[in-house]
């Protein structure tokens, strides 16, 4: 089985040990605590269900600017992303060693994790748009990434942390949300050697299912992990209950049996492009996939980026050998009216554009909205019926 990155073995964050467990939560209610950003909070969960293995937690600001830069922390360990905890001011921390990280995501706010701090340290104005910039290529407030991420506060929480819950996501999403201990061991009881992960955000319509089954084939893959993103999106995009019950009706029906895993994991939306296609290959590795799927603008938003620079990314500025999960680079894909199948447009150079069946995603709410079926050749209909229920639901 493909090896973690950085480890022989998956490096969770989270206390599985029930009496250190309960030590520690008895511990945490009188520990100075900060409540955090739902993109910080999503960053413990991710560490502590091991995707972010083999890092230990938050980092300090030399290894975060260092990350943005290079995609090295300073002592050379290879991570896509700065893995921050910003908050507004800490003035309530004084000099506390250990402190209560807590949950806005969740009624009550709820500890989340315990940080045994190692530096408390105040972010300049030009470390943020230096790596708002590298991170994002862009310092536009406009785009949802950047907004976010220079809306949590420039003072930085760092050092490593002991994950107690998994925020909403185990309760809200029992049968869907996994770690990546739990992704590896379904793998290896499967007996699946070759694994395909494919990232969304959205439902997933024919061309969707269709680039599964090319990617399967063409690198003899036993099986699919459907990987979805649960935590927060921007606004307009379909809710992720939606999305599993059409993600999970599609496989039922279209794919032979034993060749798809649905899990989803609990991270918020950053809409960084290329830089979080790196990330997603990471964390995707880490769970047991062997290749990763990445499509025509990956993890993008808007005109930011261009349509494939989620792909070469890869080639230009990920570190030499610091992944070893194969990415599967897919064009876009359609079907044809022509080959009456889907097919990646590159592969049909004799093809006009109105030789494809192409809806874009206002065009289809809007079909939606209306009650009005989707060609059979862009969406199955069971799939169709699910979307156009809930979006008669909210119009």
């Amino acid at each position: 089985m493909i090896k973690p990155i950085g480890s022989d073995e998956l490096q969770p964050r989270f206390v599985y040990d029930p009496e250190r467990h309960h030590q520690l939560a008895q511990e945490a209610e009188s520990l100075p605590s900060v409540t955090l950003s739902s993109q910080a909070a999503a960053n413990a969960v991710m560490m502590g269900a091991g995707y972010f293995s083999p890092l230990e937690g938050f980092m300090d600001l030399a290894d975060a600017v260092s990350v943005a830069e290079t995609m090295r922390t300073v002592d050379g360990r290879f991570f896509p992303v700065p893995v921050l905890c910003l908050v507004d001011s800490a003035p309530a921390l004084g000099e506390a060693k250990r402190i209560a990280l807590r949950d806005p995501n969740v009624e009550g706010q709820p500890v989340l994790a315990v940080m045994e701090v190692s530096a408390i340290e105040t972010v300049s104005d030009a470390q943020m748009a230096l790596m708002t910039e590298q991170v994002y290529r862009t310092r536009d407030v406009e785009h949802p990434g950047v907004k976010t991420f220079n809306s949590q506060g420039q003072t930085a929480l760092s050092g490593p942390i002991e994950v107690l819950n998994f925020s909403y996501f185990q309760n809200d999403f029992p049968d869907t949300f996994r770690t990546a201990v739990e992704i590896r061991h379904e793998i290896q009881e499967r007996g699946w050697r070759k694994v395909v992960a494919f990232q969304t955000r959205n439902p997933m319509h024919r061309a969707h299912e269709e680039l599964c089954k090319m990617a399967m084939e063409t690198v003899g893959a036993d099986g699919v992990v459907i990987h979805m993103l649960l935590g927060k999106l921007k606004p307009g995009d379909i809710p992720a209950p939606v999305r599993d019950a059409a993600i999970r009706k599609m496989a039922e029906l279209y794919f032979p049996p034993n060749t798809v895993m649905i899990t989803g994991y609990g991270f918020d939306m950053l809409y960084a492009g290329p830089r979080e296609a790196v990330l997603h290959a990471y964390f995707r590795q880490n769970m047991g996939a062997t290749h990763f799927i990445v499509g025509r603008d990956h993890a993008g938003v808007g005109d930011y980026y261009g349509a494939f620079d989620a792909q070469t990314v890869f080639d230009e500025a990920v570190p030499e050998g610091a992944l070893e999960i194969e990415i599967f680079r897919a064009d876009h894909t359609a079907y044809s009216k022509k080959l009456e199948r889907v097919v990646m447009m590159r592969d049909a150079p004799d093809h006009t554009k109105d030789d494809f069946v192409l809806l874009s995603g206002t065009k289809v709410r809007e079909m939606l909205g209306r009650g009005e079926p989707l060609p059979g050749e862009f969406s199955r209909p069971e799939v169709a019926q699910i979307l156009t229920d809930y979006y008669q639901s909210i119009s």
